[in-house]
């Protein structure tokens, strides 16, 4: 039964990780996942993490924010593919790194190694803290320890939360998009002080609301001790900046890598945000993510940290996953019914037809 759960589950990661991606304005998104560079973190138990980053122009005596990044799955099969297949370089683009404190950020992400079928095993944990620690060293008198971000999306928002709650106290905020993940009580418990931002799709039947997005902001709202700070940003159709509609309602990742705002720093499409309290929240440029995660500061010092050791795999992880794809297929289906009757009666209300007034 595992074994046929977790064949399902890798099939419907590739049939919709692999579809084609694009997205419309890429003009410059190849100069910049040229300002990235290769390195690799010390070894740990037998494995090394590589990695790419993004180094800001500094000044002297100035300090700047760390965001650590994962990849999802079908996205780490050799060196360098971490940047290839989404847009994440768009935060090393002159826009998006001015919203940093100081304007300018380190960007760091790092590589599971897909080619020996690793997915962010748990081994992974302590051997990316080191990979983050050595870079940290090397870029000490620039890098701000109290600003260490953490992201990532699909695999890469387990991978997110892994890290979150094996170290609480390292990361100063967390922003997981659609995570193929269900945290233990324990695990939120120890990130019940870190604002966390979660990002998903309810139309997504990989890693969505109605798989995994729902019961982790449960989690969330249930533990946090700063339920303003936390926020909730859900999807319906996922849509390029642009507009254009991607191959899957998966793909959240293009909307925070443009800051969840359109190319023309507008509004979202189909998106709202809410935090944990159940307040509304609306976004206005240029404060999205990127201006969210720099109101936070950790109170690390660059000397001591805690690993809580709490991440492990569930054996029945798989299970779940493909129990929560399989449960969600009719939720999806539900979404999708009303959204698209609500939209019939908007056309039909615009034609002058008369039927009551429905809000869309």
């Amino acid at each position: 039964m595992k074994k046929a759960l977790s064949l399902a589950f890798a099939f419907l990661f590739v049939f919709t990780c692999l579809t084609p991606c694009f997205a419309a304005d890429v003009s410059k998104i190849e100069d910049y996942k040229a300002l990235f560079v290769a390195g690799e973190g010390p070894e740990v138990d037998g494995l090394s993490v590589d990695y790419v980053s993004y180094s800001p122009e500094t000044e002297e005596g100035v300090k700047y924010p760390l965001v650590v990044y994962f990849h999802g799955m079908n996205q780490g099969s050799k060196p360098g593919a971490q940047i290839e297949e989404n847009n994440f370089p768009l935060w090393a683009s002159e826009e998006l790194q001015s919203r940093f404190t100081n304007g300018g950020a380190f960007l760091f992400v790092p590589r599971s190694h897909e080619e020996n079928k690793e997915y962010w095993d748990d081994k992974y944990i302590v051997s990316v803290k080191a990979a983050i620690d050595d870079f940290i060293e090397a870029n000490k008198e620039y890098v701000d320890v109290t600003r260490i971000y953490v992201g990532g999306f699909s695999m890469g928002g387990k991978m997110t939360l892994k890290m979150a709650t094996s170290y609480p106290e390292y990361f100063a905020a967390a922003f997981p998009m659609c995570p193929a993940y269900y945290p233990s009580e324990e695990q939120y418990k120890a990130i019940a002080n870190m604002p966390v931002w979660l990002i998903t799709s309810k139309y997504d039947v990989v890693a969505g609301y109605h798989v995994t997005g729902e019961d982790v902001w449960e989690g969330i709202c249930n533990n946090t001790t700063v339920p303003e700070s936390c926020r909730l940003t859900l999807f319906g159709k996922v849509c390029y900046p642009d507009g254009e509609k991607t191959p899957s309602n998966h793909y959240v990742w293009y909307a925070v890598s443009n800051d969840l705002f359109t190319y023309d720093n507008d509004k979202y499409y189909n998106a709202e945000t809410t935090d944990a309290n159940g307040e509304t929240i609306i976004l206005n440029s240029p404060n999205g993510v990127i201006s969210w995660l720099c109101s936070f500061t950790s109170e690390y010092d660059g000397e001591t940290t805690t690993f809580t050791d709490l991440a492990k795999d569930n054996e029945d992880d798989i299970k779940d996953l493909g129990l929560g794809i399989v449960g969600s297929i009719p939720l999806v289906f539900a979404d999708t019914v009303v959204a698209a009757f609500k939209s019939l009666l908007v056309a039909l209300n615009k034609i002058k037809i008369y039927l009551p007034s429905f809000n869309a």
